[in-house]
């Protein structure tokens, strides 16, 4: 198989001992799940399909799984996002919830930004400028932070407000739920909207690759 964005992110979850992957579906979800069993990876899916995946956005489908993520702490990604293994690799081991953002790159205009206060996330959105930092949807969330979230997230979809981010229930219950940034600073962890995105990621992911680590040994 050719390596796409999605192989690359199960391979790389495999890496790290991750055995259970809920993932939802909608348009042509017969593909990805053939797709997903072809690869023969160590996983065990959970396929949940959003039936009205046209009309909803990614708030619904996380409401239709629900009932599959309410037993652990959880990784939480979007399937279009491509980090590199360092990247994972601190969200894994951070002790506390956390999302990725970046110091150093500049504010994006159509991307997610997180605003920080007191230390922590107040806000994620694409529509906030002030006091923020970019961000991208790579998440780790312990259970008992993750049960707030997913509770107002029902509370969005019971109520009929589904076209909007997953986000927008967190940022009405961030005093709650507390989420911390990990900066990531100028590693690799971009979504991929557009072909210009994909050839810069290519780029990047290239440089990735291509780094050489040193390693000074001294003997006495």
């Amino acid at each position: 198989f050719k390596n796409t964005i999605l192989s690359r992110q199960l391979k790389q979850l495999v890496s790290f001992g991750i055995k259970e992957v809920v993932m939802t579906t909608g348009y042509y979800d017969k593909v990805l799940v053939d797709y997903c069993n072809e690869l023969h990876l160590p996983l065990n899916y959970k396929f949940v399909k959003n039936p009205i995946y046209d009309t909803t956005n990614y708030i619904y489908s996380i409401y239709c799984a629900k009932e599959f993520l309410q037993d652990d702490d959880l990784i939480l990604m979007h399937g279009d996002l491509v980090f590199e293994n360092l990247v994972m690799e601190a969200v894994i081991n951070s002790e506390v919830s956390c999302m990725t953002v970046s110091s150093t790159l500049p504010l994006p205009q159509k991307d997610f930004k997180a605003v920080i206060k007191n230390g922590y996330i107040k806000s994620i959105g694409v529509d906030f400028f002030d006091n923020a930092l970019a961000a991208q949807p790579l998440y780790k969330i312990k259970k008992n932070d993750w049960i707030i979230w997913l509770d107002n997230i029902t509370k969005f979809c019971e109520s009929g407000n589904r076209q909007v981010y997953a986000e927008n229930a967190f940022n009405e219950i961030s005093g709650k739920c507390f989420l911390y940034p990990i900066d990531i600073e100028n590693k690799l962890c971009s979504e991929i909207d557009t072909p210009e995105d994909l050839e810069a990621v290519s780029q990047q992911l290239r440089e990735v690759n291509n780094r050489t680590v040193y390693m000074c040994f001294s003997t006495e």
